[in-house]
């Protein structure tokens, strides 16, 4: 059994990793709301634009629209990985990983091996898991998922269209954990470029649209608009992910510190109580030799 001076050393630490982990909690509680509410504004304009592009494919004759619908042979993949920059955050990381390493390994395997599959990341922890699979990497960009702007978001999906355009990639693809509340999230793989037709033919066609002014002109805005608030969406997504699993991860951490706590204090007073038996088995038998 450790003695009392240990074990109150044990406890003092305890106790300040479970004030470190409360204080994390309430942080990322703050930042959850804040990340909640952007999502949830966001997430029925992206959505309703996202529809609208795969409604108005029939109507992308000019040239340079046509080439964002048009599906080809997947021959130079672009991976965008959305992940935290720092750990902490429960499964946040590894569910991402887990999907990336799905496509690399399963999907796009033979693209991978060939050295067609390249990585964008948005977050330092991404490029961490992900370097000893060997995919190549595009750094032009080195974002921070906590602290990146939708200015920042819309450079960098201007620069992946442009990459499309020139015919670098043939599909791109997007990683990230979407949100659903603080306890579930879930890694999800959804594609950028190429826009998917819809498939609802019925809704299509129920949808009459007035273009003013020229319907190519709107277009030629609309449709790398919506691509880019697709991207920035991922990112919302991601952030209200995160800061829902660090707050769920630190909330199980302060509640197993308690339990440590608690079986720590039960082991000090038991080592207390053998010092104070072992003190009056002593004095008893200092005092039974001076009788004797």
């Amino acid at each position: 059994m450790a003695n009392q001076k240990e074990i109150r050393a044990r406890i003092a630490s305890t106790i300040s990793t479970q004030q470190i982990t409360k204080a994390m909690k309430l942080v990322s509680a703050t930042k959850l709301r804040k990340a909640t509410e952007a999502i949830t504004r966001m997430r029925p304009y992206a959505e309703k634009l996202q529809g609208m592009l795969g409604n108005l494919q029939d109507s992308a004759d000019d040239e340079k629209l046509a080439i964002y619908f048009q599906q080809k042979s997947e021959e130079k993949v672009l991976l965008v990985v959305l992940s935290s920059d720092r750990g902490l955050c429960g499964a946040f990381n590894a569910n991402m990983f887990k999907k990336t390493r799905g496509l690399l390994e399963t999907t796009y395997a033979e693209q991978h091996a060939k050295g067609n599959v390249t990585v964008l990341t948005i977050g330092k922890k991404a490029g961490e898991l992900l370097s000893k699979m060997g995919p190549k990497y595009d750094k032009t960009f080195q974002a921070s998922l906590g602290d990146i702007s939708s200015s920042a978001m819309f450079e960098i999906g201007e620069y992946i269209l442009e990459m499309f355009r020139g015919g670098e990639y043939d599909k791109v693809e997007l990683v990230y954990n979407k949100f659903k509340n603080a306890a579930t999230q879930f890694a999800t793989v959804e594609t950028l470029l190429p826009v998917a037709p819809n498939m609802d033919k019925s809704a299509a066609s129920n949808n009459d649209y007035i273009f003013e002014p020229e319907k190519t002109i709107i277009l030629q805005e609309l449709v790398p608009r919506s691509i880019k608030t697709q991207l920035y969406k991922a990112v919302l997504d991601s952030q209200a992910s995160e800061h829902g699993s660090r707050m769920v991860a630190m909330d199980k951490s302060t509640e197993n510190a308690g339990e440590i706590l608690k079986a720590l204090k039960q082991e000090y007073n038991q080592a207390r109580q053998a010092a104070i038996t072992n003190e009056i088995s002593e004095i008893v038998g200092g005092a039974a030799a001076l009788q004797g």
